[in-house]
């Protein structure tokens, strides 16, 4: 469960009982296929098959974070990209080594460390999605997005079905401290409140100590509800609700 940091884890539902038709011998005689399926029926090709849906596949327990799209903020257009490992390892490393983002998500050293914090993610069953946060096409945070009552965080909190998650780090020195934090976590919000209609809140749990981080989410439209002792942290409880969105 790594620290939330702004300086630097169903069903199908069945179809409903089709129309009642009648069961008389008349109404059958005279039924009459339409057009469009005697093309279909005569066609070469054969009718492709519908594919059932897994719900555990990557990213679906998440609503498919990587086809959110982007969204407009005063620092520029921001989009979440889903990490893929061969291509962003060796800049996720550099940022998990500056000594700011070690001190909250102590993953400093070799690509190997890294590596297999993302691989967790990636091998999982998708209630993980570790991203690239990206302004204008350069990636400049990291960000994971989790199922917050599906996390062992839930065991620390009253947790809700379908509470969504947020770890942030930016990466570059130059871009903090000066409200770029307040600035992404107030879009990733939104693009979760967007595309996750079951989600009521958004939750992060940064650590206690790290003041810019607390504020950044305050700015952003969270509350502080709780202190939490977790087994790595004594952390702050932020949650930003479905139901004030519109105060904010």
């Amino acid at each position: 469960m790594p620290p939330t940091d702004a300086t630097t884890g169903t069903g199908i539902s069945p179809r409903p009982p089709s129309d009642p038709v009648g069961t008389g011998t008349e109404d059958t005689l005279d039924m009459r296929l339409p057009d469009e399926l005697i093309a279909l029926l005569t066609a070469d090709e054969p009718i492709p098959a519908v594919q059932p849906r897994n719900t555990l596949a990557d990213g679906d327990l998440l609503d498919a974070v990587a086809g959110w799209g982007a969204a407009l903020t005063p620092a520029g257009v921001f989009r979440l990209v889903p990490v893929r490992l061969q291509r962003d390892l060796p800049l996720i490393t550099r940022w998990m080594n500056d000594p700011a983002v070690a001190a909250f998500w102590d993953l400093a050293g070799p690509e190997a460390v890294t590596a297999a914090h993302l691989r967790a993610q990636l091998d999982g069953d998708g209630r993980s999605v570790p991203c690239l946060g990206v302004l204008d096409d350069a990636p400049i945070s990291y960000f994971e997005i989790y199922r917050a009552d599906l996390d062992p965080l839930a065991r620390h909190y009253p947790a809700r079905p379908h509470d969504t998650g947020v770890h942030l780090l930016i990466g570059g020195v130059a871009d903090r401290g000066r409200g770029l934090g307040t600035t992404l976590l107030r879009a990733v919000a939104d693009l979760v409140l967007d595309h996750r209609p079951s989600c009521t809140r958004v939750i992060a749990e940064p650590d206690l100590r790290n003041t810019p981080s607390l504020s950044a989410f305050m700015t952003a439209g969270f509350r502080f509800c709780a202190e939490l002792d977790l087994p790595d942290k004594r952390a702050a409880l932020m949650i930003r609700d479905r139901a004030l969105r519109h105060l904010l």
